[in-house]
């Protein structure tokens, strides 16, 4: 190892990073800071190595042991203190305590591996800027484990992407020893993509610089992924005090630490070096504790009041939906170079798996990209995208495969927005196919977007079939800052925009960014309010009018475009004048869309006489005569009307 030099300023910011670390573990033992602690003893080198060559511009993605990494980078003691000790003023405004770090360039996130598809977006947005700059994204040997880290070489190394991969390999996870966890050799796995790989470790200091400079140096002028190992020790337990170690591993580890060998010798140069290191930590300290208290404001699920209606109106065009939406994005990216749209099998000839990026590629070859079956890091590199100024569109094939997705969007996309305790944009819009009807049997004939519903800022829409796609796109794309998935059924591709009346009804739209569609009858009260959305409107319409004519019952309906956060203002007014409710959803019924309506109907204080439900309760066959039986239909919609209209 080659000696640094006492004035050495990399060394003495290690040293303030060891001394923060400790100082959090003593404040940890007074109580002064509670949840977890994950402290990077002997890991302090890396960030600083990390950033050695940093330029403006550049992004690193950090993990749950990430303080070392961001006081590389930015120094400030005093915010960081201030977050793990949950005050305002903190980094996050005490919102995201130890692992959620947010500042100009830096983002952490406690969830293993999910932060790989974040670090591939930002790469990619410097790619497509056509600057030298890098992202990094740090990893410790336990993150080895996850599917997002292989996902993310193969992609960076397909799409030549300027990524600094970091594995900090300390040779134990939380407890158990990377020997028990990892097959064959690290170095072997990013070379398996074709990415350089270099090692280097934290006892030789000036090899881990030097290999840092030279991997930092050939992704800025190569434009290729680099992986760097760095065999190190962690000091410390995981968090706080769960080491499971014997103490002769641990005095092992300390005895080989280059920082504390040379100690002494600092200390024989310059008595009042480490006091000096003490002193300024404690100060840091004592300004953190200026401040007190934390500011948590709740999320506004749906804003309330009256809603205004307007006669549905007539759009510009009438075509196949599908055709409607493709043109919708020849538009958009026409008009918004900041638009990038990414899925499976979008390039031309092809187009996607239902045509909606039909020429998409030809007219913006640079902003269209076709990946590999990777639906987590498609998500996640859109996330990274949104955090870099761009706004993604993200096609999911099938709506079932968004499961692979759900992470991305419910640990990362979404709680970026206010993790970090400020409004933080993420322009992401993440698009999918649901539905049966086609046969496409149990795993692609699902409609999961129950299990978004209830994902705190994320906006979900549904298409139906009275709605121009065109004029809700281009509402998505006015002042887009909040996660977007929008549903949109496999059926409904394949149908018309409808302008055609329904006899003896109005039809009207709320004035609402994403519109409620209110089918309303022009002379009589309604018997019975129907809410549904997406497909299940045209199911509903032919229903409408078969109970008319047959049976003389006259129905309101509320079909909502956004379906969550869900506005039910429409909804309680029905509901309060008819008394009766029937909810008609494509998805499994429990803990669903309709139990979510009633819920809070009741909540509100609508006196509902009879209510009913209509989804599925199982699997979706392949059978086109069993698939009828399972989801809903007219008959079965006619049925429930009514049933829910009786007078009984």
């Amino acid at each position: 190892m080659k000696t640094p030099e006492v004035g050495d300023d990399k060394l003495r910011t290690a040293y303030l990073i060891r001394a923060f670390e400790e100082k959090l573990l003593a404040l940890y033992s007074q109580g002064k800071i509670r949840g977890t602690v994950h402290t990077c003893i002997g890991q302090e080198m890396i960030g600083l190595a990390a950033t050695s060559q940093h330029k403006q511009g550049d992004w690193y993605c950090s993990n749950h042991r990430g303080h070392g990494h961001y006081l590389a980078l930015t120094g400030d003691y005093v915010g960081l203190f201030r977050e793990i000790m949950g005050l305002k003023g903190g980094v996050s405004g005490g919102h995201g305590g130890s692992q959620h770090l947010y500042t100009d360039g830096f983002i952490s996130n406690g969830i293993q591996g999910g932060m790989m598809p974040i670090a591939l977006g930002q790469a990619l947005a410097h790619k497509l800027r056509g600057t030298d700059n890098l992202a990094c994204i740090y990893m410790g040997d336990g993150t080895l484990g996850e599917g997002n880290v292989y996902e993310g070489l193969n992609i960076a190394s397909k799409w030549s992407l300027p990524l600094l991969v970091v594995l900090e390999n300390n040779g134990i996870a939380q407890s158990t020893p990377s020997s028990q966890t990892i097959a064959g050799e690290i170095a072997d796995r990013p070379k398996a993509f074709g990415v350089p790989y270099l090692g280097c470790d934290t006892w030789d200091i000036d090899g881990l610089m030097q290999t840092f400079e030279q991997a930092i140096h050939t992704i800025r002028t190569t434009q290729r992924p680099v992986f760097v190992e760095v065999k190190t020790g962690r000091l410390r337990s995981h968090s706080k005090g769960d080491d499971t170690r014997t103490t002769e591993e641990i005095d092992a580890l300390w005895a080989r630490d280059p920082l504390t060998q040379l100690q002494a010798q600092i200390k024989a140069q310059d008595p009042e070096y480490f006091d000096r290191i003490d002193l300024e930590i404690n100060h840091h300290v004592e300004q953190a504790l200026r401040q007190t208290g934390v500011a948590v404001e709740d999320q506004v699920l749906a804003s309330s009041g009256a809603l205004n209606w307007t006669p549905l109106p007539r759009y510009a065009a009438y075509d196949r939906i599908a055709t409607l939406l493709n043109q919708s994005f020849k538009t958009l990216m026409a008009e918004q170079p900041d638009i990038v749209f990414i899925g499976e099998d979008v390039l031309s000839p092809y187009g996607g798996a239902f045509k909606i990026a039909k020429d998409l590629s030809d007219r913006h070859p640079e902003r269209v990209l076709s990946t590999p079956i990777s639906e987590a890091s498609i998500v996640g590199i859109g996330t990274g995208l949104a955090l870099s100024g761009y706004k993604p569109q993200v096609e999911i094939m099938f709506g079932d495969f968004l499961t692979l997705g759900f992470d991305q969007l419910l640990n990362h996309a979404t709680k970026f927005r206010t993790m970090y305790g400020r409004d933080l944009p993420v322009p992401l819009v993440v698009r999918t196919p649901m539905g049966g009807y086609r046969g496409y049997g149990p795993t692609h004939s699902q409609s999961i977007e129950k299990y978004f519903m209830g994902i705190p800022f994320l906006d979900v829409l549904a298409l139906n079939h009275r709605i121009c796609p065109q004029s809700l796109y281009k509402a998505i794309y006015t002042d887009l800052k909040q996660p977007t998935l929008v549903i949109e059924n496999k059926v409904l591709y394949t149908e018309q925009l409808k302008e055609a009346p329904i006899l003896g009804y109005d039809l009207q739209l709320s004035d609402e960014k994403y519109p409620c569609l209110r089918i309303k009858p022009q002379d009589e009260q309604a018997q019975l309010s129907i809410v549904c959305y997406g497909y299940m409107l045209t199911l509903v319409e032919s229903a409408l009018e078969q109970v008319f004519d047959e049976h003389e019952i006259v129905c309101e309906v509320i079909c909502p475009t956004q379906i969550a956060p869900l506005r039910m203002d429409a909804v309680i007014e029905s509901v309060t004048k008819t008394k009766r409710l029937l909810t008609i959803e494509e998805g499994v019924l429990t803990h669903g869309f309709g139990s979510e309506l009633i819920s809070r109907c009741i909540e509100a204080g609508a006196s509902i006489q009879r209510c009913k439900k209509i989804g599925i309760t199982g699997i979706i066959p392949s059978s086109a005569e069993a698939e009828l039986q399972v989801l809903p239909s007219v008959a079965s919609i006619v049925n429930a009307i009514l049933e829910v209209a009786s007078s009984d």
